[in-house]
């Protein structure tokens, strides 16, 4: 049986995933999330960390303090990056336990993990860092007890909406798989609505996913009724996304429009 590691330090943390580095790894991830100059992910830096190798380092780090996790988040290294995010998910799941949802002190270290997250969400500067974290934090934050209304939460969400930096406002939508999981397609149809005519093709993707993703997990009676509305002047891809799993003859009615 081997020895089973555990990391108390973001230092230590930094120097193992250093080890794991792969440089040919790395230069494949650099041209996959677009660093190049004038690409949305430029000047990122990449160790060459596969996404199953970091969670496992988080697996050994996940008991980490805030001001651990921070040192994480301010890595000029994206899977270091990553594996602070996915060190506050592991914390914010733990918090959500069945037993522990209406738990005041568990509710108390949610909010404060969605208020570090949302104070260092420009650190997610890519989408699969969003993707990763947003909806199991802020998604299922929405769902949950707190100490804020429910109409503080939604104007938390409404601020990243309106941010003007890309990956707050793709946390804006992606964030709402979370309360798609629980069947509630409130927040989904909010906030594709306010992206609709949004400008870079990472948020047409998002949208597009999401509503997929409302129709699979809610009703694709609600998608049909957003997309008589919507639908004609929807980008390209977005409805694409969107229709992915309707008939080929539904699709093709849809895409004519």
């Amino acid at each position: 049986m081997g020895i089973k590691i555990s990391f108390n330090t973001a230092e230590q943390v930094m120097a193992h995933m250093q080890s794991l580095g792969d440089e040919q790894q790395a230069q494949h991830l650099m041209r996959f999330f677009k660093t190049g100059k004038g690409d949305y992910g430029e000047g990122d830096r990449f160790l060459g960390i596969k996404v199953p190798d970091t969670r496992r380092v988080v697996a050994q780090c996940k008991h980490l303090p805030l001001s651990e996790v921070e040192q994480l988040l301010s890595s000029s290294w994206h899977e270091e990056r990553l594996c602070g995010l996915l060190v506050l998910v592991a914390q914010f799941e733990a918090l959500s336990a069945k037993r522990l949802i209406a738990d005041s002190k568990a509710m108390s270290r949610r909010d404060e993990i969605v208020d570090f997250y949302l104070s260092h969400a420009r650190c997610a500067n890519n989408w699969d860092l969003v993707d990763l974290s947003v909806y199991k934090i802020l998604g299922e934050w929405l769902m949950l007890p707190s100490r804020l209304a429910d109409e503080e939460k939604l104007s938390v969400i409404d601020k990243l909406a309106a941010s003007d930096n890309l990956w707050e406002q793709r946390m804006s939508m992606v964030c709402t798989m979370g309360p798609l999981r629980h069947g509630e397609p409130k927040f989904t149809l909010r906030y594709a609505e306010c992206h609709l005519h949004h400008p870079h093709d990472l948020m047409h993707k998002a949208v597009g996913w999401m509503l997929r993703e409302m129709g699979k997990r809610v009703s694709m009676d609600v998608l049909r009724d957003f997309l008589q509305h919507y639908a004609h002047e929807m980008p390209r891809t977005a409805l694409r996304y969107a229709i992915e799993l309707m008939s080929a003859e539904e699709r093709k009615q849809w895409m004519m429009r």
